[in-house]
């Protein structure tokens, strides 16, 4: 069973993530010849003042 971890800037709508997912399932189906309803995916929102780069948060780069 793939499980996917998927972290990201909130910000995403529904739809957005819906279509996401499946895009990914769709892609671990056909490259590693798996079923897709063994396919978990966790969508994790990291807020900007959570995430850093280059030593500088993003809440700070706006």
């Amino acid at each position: 069973m793939p499980v996917v971890q998927i972290e990201m800037l909130p910000g995403r709508n529904l739809e957005q993530k819906r279509a996401m997912v499946k895009r990914v399932t769709e892609a671990l189906v056909e490259t590693i010849n798996c079923k897709p309803e063994r396919v978990k995916i966790i969508i994790r929102e990291v807020a900007k003042e959570h995430l850093a780069d280059s030593g500088v948060l993003y809440l700070d780069q706006e």
